[in-house]
């Protein structure tokens, strides 16, 4: 079993899509293992992506994902990382395939309604981020 983190992003959570993004991943097999609504400060956003620092969309990323609330999660499953990105859908919701969240959801790159990790690496950094092991339920 592997585990990632999922975020619904203030644009999902401002267009009352937290339900059906939370249904989808049910109807997946995902397991959700925590879950918590979230309001990151600029600084905070800054950490989460300071992976990105010195690209082009760093500034702007986290200006947006400090705009509002987001609902963060752990996920866990066979393959969670891919199986959760396969249904995200590209980051470019012009290019994400039909019937995932982007292509249903996105009006922007950026304000693309999830994020998902994008490897065992990054999900453990993720997680630990927002949730520390007490939080996290146990099967």
């Amino acid at each position: 079993m592997e585990r990632t983190l999922a975020i619904i992003k203030p644009d999902g959570v401002a267009r009352a899509l937290i339900g059906e993004i939370i249904g989808r991943l049910e109807r997946e097999g995902i397991n959700i293992l925590a879950l918590r609504m979230i309001w990151m400060t600029e600084d905070q956003a800054r950490g989460f992506y300071k992976v990105h620092a010195g690209k082009p969309f760093y500034e702007s990323v986290t200006r947006f994902m400090s705009s509002g609330p987001c609902v963060v999660m752990v996920l866990e499953g066979k393959r969670v990382i891919n199986a959760y990105r396969k249904l995200m859908g590209a980051t470019d919701y012009r290019e994400a395939a039909k019937g995932t969240i982007r292509h249903d959801y996105a009006t922007d790159i950026e304000k693309n309604v999830v994020h998902g990790s994008d490897s065992p690496e990054s999900a453990a950094f993720e997680i630990s981020y927002f949730f520390n092991e007490l939080e996290i339920f146990k099967r």
